[in-house]
């Protein structure tokens, strides 16, 4: 983030759940991934849901604990067809999931997420990074070395092809710049992603509609 941007951040309300949004989801929010995760204070779960109604983003509550709730965001028709990749299914498989239909992939995530949390001695659910969107080669790079020797770390550990990595991960960094700059001229906005599929037909992105309230 540059040194302007992160300045302007500093000068708002960093728990806001724009700003949330804004910090953690901001390349989702951008057409830039397919999911992120999403932790804020439960009390402002109703707020959340305010801000993407009709956004195109869908939600699903993975835990709550210690006053904060865990959520995955995501653009469901995206996600549904990466997680019916033969790779992913592959490591679906053997993790352990038998049902693949959409809803009952996140019912058993969710499961293992929460199995996780509520004890330390439970293994890391890998296939978090499937959910997450993640390239397959970095999440079974992750698997296959228990998450030891990557070749890069960002966003996530990177196993293959690094420059594009580096890319993608500089990416995500203008789209949080560019959210944290929609949030500078109104801070009480609701923010709407719709999916153009024809304007960006090489990469997958997203036009941000700003609905501002005087």
């Amino acid at each position: 983030m540059c040194q302007e941007v992160f300045q302007i951040a500093m000068s708002m309300d960093l728990k806001s759940v724009e700003m949330q949004l804004a910090l953690q989801c901001a390349p989702l929010i951008t057409g830039a991934r397919i999911s992120n995760m999403l932790m804020i204070d439960s009390a402002d779960e109703s707020a959340m849901r305010v801000i993407l109604r009709a956004s195109g983003i869908s939600h699903f509550r993975l835990a709550a604990r210690n006053e904060k709730t865990a959520f995955l965001l995501f653009r469901r028709s995206l996600l549904e067809v990466y997680l019916n990749n033969s790779e992913a299914l592959d490591i679906l498989k053997k993790a352990g999931y038998e049902d693949f239909s959409f809803g009952k992939i996140l019912l058993r995530f969710k499961k293992h997420y929460e199995a996780y949390l509520n004890d330390e001695h439970k293994q890391f659910p890998h296939e978090m990074g499937l959910l997450l969107g993640y390239p397959i080669e970095d999440v079974r790079g992750f698997i296959e070395h228990n998450g030891c020797g990557c070749l890069y770390s960002g966003y996530w550990k990177v196993y293959r092809n690094v420059p594009l990595k580096k890319k993608m991960f500089e990416d995500f960094e203008k789209a949080k710049e560019s959210v944290i700059q929609l949030l500078m001229i109104c801070q009480s906005l609701q923010i709407r992603c719709c999916f153009l599929e024809e304007r960006f037909e090489n990469c997958k992105g997203a036009s941000i509609y700003v609905c501002t309230h005087w």
